[in-house]
């Protein structure tokens, strides 16, 4: 079975766009060059890759330091 886009000559990618919580995006696809979310089907927040992401971690922090300093102020 062929992939539609491929037979239709349609710019795509099969790779899956991973968003994470600092606007960084990346492809599963290693060749994948162009990360619009256009051109792929599957997109995905870094917190639903298996394993987790450190973005999630970090971002976690920095809501509760801006908490901790709004208390305070």
């Amino acid at each position: 079975m062929e992939c539609v886009s491929c037979t239709r000559g349609l710019d795509h990618c099969h790779g899956t766009l991973i968003v994470h919580t600092t606007e960084f995006v990346e492809c599963t696809e290693l060749l994948c060059e162009n990360h619009d979310d256009t051109r792929h089907l599957a997109i995905v927040d870094c917190s639903a890759v298996d394993g987790g992401c450190d973005c999630v971690s970090v971002l976690d922090v920095e809501i509760e330091e801006r908490h901790q300093h709004d208390n305070v102020a």
